[in-house]
Parts: C-alpha cells; sequence; structure tokens
C-alpha cells in the first residue's frame, strides 16, 4: 500500500497536503483541462533506470503528446538535446520557481501566467522548498508532482512508490494523452 507521507520524514508539511494521486487518469484530467501548463525538469529523470528506459523518454513523450513548454534545469539540457528534443528554456530550478510566483511574468512565450506546473526530476529537498514557495506565494497554479516521492506542498502528488509503479503511472499518462513512447 503507497503511503502519503513525506519521503523525508524529518520534514513538516503543515496542515494542507498535497491529494495523492492514485489513478494516473487525475493527472490526465488536469492537464486536458489547464489551459497553460509547463513543466520543470531536473537531472534525476536520467539517473534512474526503468525497464522501457529512463524518466526522461517518458517526459518527452508527455511534452510532445501535449505540446507543454518544457524548462530543463542543471545539465538534463544535454540529455533532451541528445534525444533531439529541444526544451522551451534552459534555466536554474530557482529562477523558474521564482518567475512562476511573480504575477506579473507573461510566461516564456509572453502570452500570460501558466496554471498548471508539472515538476520532476529534482532532488527531493529542492522540489519541496520550490513547492512550499508556489504553493505559499503563487496565485492560480496547480502544482503536480511526477516524482516517485510524494511531495506533500504540491497540490497533487504521486503517494511514495517504486520503481516499476512509477513507471505504470508515466507509461499511462502519455498513452492517455495519445503520445508515444
Amino acid at each position: 500500500m503507497a503511503t502519503c507521507e513525506p519521503w523525508q520524514t524529518a520534514e513538516i508539511a503543515g496542515p494542507l497536503k498535497a491529494n495523492a494521486i492514485t489513478k494516473s487518469e487525475v493527472v490526465v484530467a488536469l492537464l486536458k483541462k489547464a489551459k497553460r501548463p509547463i513543466l520543470v525538469v531536473g537531472h534525476k529523470v536520467v539517473e534512474e533506470d526503468l525497464n522501457l528506459g529512463k524518466p526522461i523518454d517518458y517526459i518527452i513523450a508527455l511534452a510532445m503528446a501535449c505540446n507543454i513548454p518544457v524548462v530543463a534545469t542543471a545539465h538534463v539540457v544535454k540529455d533532451f538535446l541528445e534525444r533531439e528534443f529541444h526544451p522551451s528554456a534552459w534555466m536554474p530550478a530557482m529562477d523558474i520557481a521564482n518567475r512562476l510566483r511573480d504575477p506579473s511574468w507573461k510566461g516564456l512565450d509572453g502570452k500570460g501566467p501558466y496554471d498548471l506546473l508539472l515538476i520532476l526530476g529534482l532532488p527531493y529537498y529542492m522540489e519541496w522548498l520550490i513547492l512550499s514557495g508556489l504553493k505559499h506565494f503563487s496565485t492560480n497554479l496547480t502544482l503536480i508532482s511526477l516524482d516517485k516521492f510524494y511531495q506533500p506542498h504540491a497540490t497533487w502528488s504521486f503517494p511514495n512508490s517504486s520503481l516499476k509503479k512509477w513507471e505504470e503511472n508515466l507509461k499511462v499518462i502519455v498513452e492517455k494523452l495519445g503520445g508515444k513512447k
């Protein structure tokens, strides 16, 4: 059974915690409803080996299926380019977090603020802090953690999962959105 406790047990999230994503279709529905989603990806998406590749391969399929702008953080941009996928932007994780928090920021394309953030691949403690800041200081931004560890500061987060279960979740999301991995 999946738990809905922070992966780092010493971290206390407060009274409002993320809703657990028990079915991947929840992410699909939220993505279909979103008007301006954005995807922030960290370097850990190339560090895990899944049965059918790496998490970055699922992320690329997801981004292409939904035409979501991708912000690559750290050195993961190299791995995107090696797969012939060009992220919309490349910047430090804290920089994109500050921009998403800023209500006057018009987005990467200048068309207005985003309403849904998908985030994964960052170190747990960094994602925790980014989501905490966005939870408390952004306006109208739904936060979805696609990582395999529960992130209580997100609006929605997968429970702590095994690699196998995590890959199944990513695969269902991509398939339901019409993407091909």
